[in-house]
């Protein structure tokens, strides 16, 4: 019986279930998305609020608490300077799982392991852009053709 056994073994031995894990977790860190199967989403999505509630309070001891998690110092800058700050108001909820249908090799489970609000940040990151380009545009006289290119973005993201 497996009562109060908390946690998800994964069909691996410690050393690599937790090697796996702090990698996923670090991955999750610093590209806001990973594709993972099921299993493993669910087991690191605990883990990587954790780490982002490790943020919010934004102490030594608790900078100390995620390099010992995460596998990468720029990771851990990312974690406290950007994510903690961003989920500063959020009471919790920091990732979402997405499924996205079976994998074509073994027919594994796929997901989407994400933090909210990724996608707010790259789209304003892209509008951030194209905002530039126009005015550089507008400065050299060419405004005509960057409204031929915005016009033609915005039809690809519509799709």
């Amino acid at each position: 019986m497996r009562h109060k056994v908390a946690g998800f073994k994964l069909k691996r031995p410690v050393d690599s279930r937790n090697s796996l894990l702090r990698n996923l977790i670090t991955s999750v860190i610093e590209h806001e998305r990973i594709v993972t199967t099921v299993p493993k989403a669910k087991a690191i999505k605990p883990l990587v609020d954790r780490m982002i509630t490790l943020a919010k309070e934004d102490t030594l001891h608790s900078r100390r608490q995620a390099a010992m998690v995460l596998r990468t110092p720029a990771s851990v800058k990312k974690l406290f300077d950007t994510l903690g700050t961003r989920f500063g108001q959020r009471e919790g909820g920091y990732t979402r799982i997405t499924r996205l249908g079976p994998r074509k090799g073994d027919g594994a489970e796929q997901v989407m392991l994400e933090l909210v609000g990724s996608e707010l940040v790259k789209r304003a990151a892209d509008r951030a852009k194209r905002k530039e380009e126009r005015l550089k545009a507008q400065r050299e006289g060419r405004e005509h053709e960057e409204e031929i290119v915005e016009e033609k973005e915005e039809k690809k993201e519509k799709k």
